[in-house]
C-alpha cells in the first residue's frame, strides 16, 4: 500500500523536555532524540502538512477500498 508510507515520511513533532522548545523526534533502539525546529512558522507548517497528509491517507485507504469492493463484485 504506496500511501501508508507517507505517514512516516513527516518528523513527529513535540516540545523538548528539557528546553522547552517545539523539536523534531525521532526514536531509535528505544531512545528518543530531539531536534530542535528553529522557526515557530516551520512548525506551524510542518503541523499543517501532518494534517492534509492524513487527510489525504483516509481519502486514499477509502477509496483503496471501494475499489477493491467494486473489482469483487465484477469479477
Amino acid at each position: 500500500m504506496k500511501t501508508f508510507a507517507i505517514k512516516y515520511i513527516m518528523s513527529d513533532v513535540a516540545k523538548c523536555p528539557t528546553c522547552g522548545s517545539y523539536s523534531k523526534i525521532k526514536v531509535k533502539e528505544g531512545e528518543t532524540t530531539y531536534q530542535a525546529v528553529q522557526d515557530e512558522e516551520a512548525f506551524k507548517k510542518i503541523q499543517q502538512l501532518k494534517k492534509a497528509m492524513d487527510k489525504f491517507k483516509m481519502k486514499a485507504d477509502q477509496l483503496e477500498k471501494e475499489l477493491d469492493l467494486l473489482k469483487s463484485k465484477h469479477s
